[in-house]
């Protein structure tokens, strides 16, 4: 088991909630935004019970970094859906992409995110053009 990269589930019947540590640049933003469900100082952190449905998928929704998911139960192998696109800037943060779009490094590798994806900003990431959270860190302001 890789422990840089732990992939949980957590299910109240109706949705399932995927979180993977390996994608989570601990922004805070599940936390702060439905604290009753998202709470990192307890085991296990993700309580699905204490909230709905539908509030749980509008906050996995907000995840910048995509380290948390969701799909319907039974509804798992559905393809994903394709989103308007949005771009978004987070003060002091990353910015923020909400839709589906092919990313394409350096050595033309792509790949294809869906929903939000976090790139850096700050120029600090270890892990560009993705976000990690080093902004934090270095004090990154804009």
């Amino acid at each position: 088991m890789d422990k840089q990269n732990v992939k949980k589930k957590y299910s109240n019947g109706e949705v399932t909630v995927v979180w993977e540590s390996g994608k989570c640049i601990h922004s805070r933003i599940c936390f702060t935004g439905l604290p009753s469900v998202f709470n990192p100082t307890k085991r296990p952190w993700i309580a699905i019970e204490g909230g709905s449905t539908k509030e749980i998928i509008e906050q996995v929704k907000r995840c910048p970094s995509g380290a948390l998911s969701y799909y319907i139960n039974g509804e798992e192998n559905k393809e994903a859906e394709q989103l308007e696109t949005v771009v978004e800037v987070l003060k002091n943060g990353p910015l923020l992409i909400y839709g589906t779009l092919k990313v394409r490094d350096r050595d033309g590798n792509e790949s294809i995110k869906n929903k939000t994806t976090a790139f850096c900003r700050c120029g600090g990431s270890h892990n560009k053009p993705y976000c990690d959270g080093s902004h934090v860190k270095n004090g990154f302001e804009g």
